[in-house]
């Protein structure tokens, strides 16, 4: 490579740190390499992005300890990447580390998002439908492998609703198997019954064999989970057709 290309890549990299870092509320460091060259940029391609972060805080107020990404080959529509809008022509595929810590997942299950997630999972309970409204939720990342849950949520059902509070473990998702709810116990509340519980492993059972969970325009694929104390650390692998556009608008 040419002191020229390096150059190239070097001020390409650099703009788009600085791109990644107008879209953050906070962070501690952000490395972005872009693998191309003005030639190629201009028509609107990469051979690869490399990303290393630390300490990175979303708009949402959710906060990564340390992330790790690659992705392959990126083709952009370049008209709109001049004014701030990345639209892919092609679908990329990439790799991502996330290093999450306990107090900050904690602190994401009090946002907004995370409700909106609980509150579109339901339950077909003998052909009744019973959906979820959180009212609380804690994980704690002991240093034995296992995540344990602690929550409150109220269940509604033919307009009716009531509490129930619980406590779970689970065993994360590795390269040999899928995630596995080890323990379920109600702390509050009338309980469950046994037709509920029957529903809730199959649909647990069912939403750790999907292939990939759908996001927008992206499919996400939890490949391994490892449990430190007080951190999560998520290898994700995705396929992204677009970037959702809040990610993308860079202009004020």
């Amino acid at each position: 490579m040419t002191d020229n290309q390096k150059w190239q890549q070097q001020l390409i990299s650099q703009a788009a740190e600085q791109r990644v870092s107008d879209q953050l509320d906070a962070l501690e460091q952000i490395d972005i390499y872009v693998e191309t060259n003005l030639l190629k940029i201009v028509q609107g391609q990469a051979d690869g992005v490399t990303v290393s972060g630390q300490g990175l805080v979303t708009k949402e107020k959710i906060r990564v300890q340390e992330i790790k990404l690659q992705t392959d080959r990126i083709d952009i529509n370049p008209l709109k990447a001049i004014i701030g809008q990345v639209q892919l022509n092609k679908p990329v595929n990439l790799m991502a580390r996330v290093t999450l810590k306990e107090a900050d997942i904690n602190h994401a299950l009090t946002s907004d998002f995370s409700r909106n997630l609980v509150q579109n999972f339901e339950l077909d309970v003998k052909g009744k439908i019973v959906n979820f409204d959180l009212e609380q939720m804690q994980i704690f990342l002991p240093d034995n492998e296992q995540i344990e849950l602690r929550g409150k949520v109220q269940l509604k059902e033919n307009n009716h609703s009531h509490p129930l509070g619980f406590t779970a473990t689970i065993c994360p998702r590795t390269h040999s198997h899928p995630i596995m709810l080890k323990s379920f116990q109600c702390t509050e509340g009338e309980g469950v019954s046994l037709d509920f519980l029957v529903s809730l492993m199959q649909k647990l059972q069912y939403l750790t064999n999907l292939p990939y969970l759908q996001w927008e325009d992206m499919q996400l694929s939890l490949k391994n989970m490892q449990v430190q104390k007080e951190t999560l650390i998520l290898l994700v692998a995705a396929n992204v057709n677009q970037i959702p556009d809040n990610m993308t608008e860079f202009n004020d």
